[in-house]
């Protein structure tokens, strides 16, 4: 299997080390590069020498840019906007919800807080990478219920 680049963005220590847990215990050839924030992540993408990442899991609170921006910018950059973006949000709340799928997010993922339950998640996202055409994408396959 070829090696799959994921780009996590999230300024929370404790849930980046959560989630760099989870994708090590994952059957599966991942190289993860973690931002600690919006303006980090932008910076990552930008530079011509970093690797593109195949998915990006986006925090939507974070300090100096947060992800509702960073998932606007990637999706107005041609050079980005086909990258998959998995909101990673601890909010629950519709409209968050209902902006980032506006916004051009793939999937939308609630930070669960059982491990074993994040491992499961992860794993299905970076396995279908959610590469939906337009026609595909509707509200039942974006939201993933923790």
């Amino acid at each position: 299997m070829k090696q799959i680049n994921v780009l996590l963005a999230d300024d929370d220590d404790d849930d980046r080390l959560f989630f760099s847990e989870a994708i090590e215990q994952l059957d599966l050839n991942i190289s993860l590069e973690i931002a600690g924030n919006g303006m980090e992540l932008l910076n990552h993408l930008h530079n011509p020498k970093s690797l593109t990442p195949d998915i990006i899991f986006l925090d939507l609170n974070m300090p100096i840019k947060g992800g509702m921006e960073c998932l606007s910018e990637i999706r107005k950059s041609d050079g980005l906007k086909n990258i998959s973006v998995a909101i990673y949000s601890t909010s629950s709340a519709e409209k968050d919800i209902e902006e980032c799928l506006i916004r051009g997010a793939n999937v939308y993922i609630k930070k669960p807080t059982d491990f074993e339950l994040l491992k499961t998640i992860l794993h299905k996202v970076i396995i279908m990478n959610h590469q939906y055409d337009i026609a595909g994408l509707s509200k039942e396959n974006f939201l993933m219920v923790t």
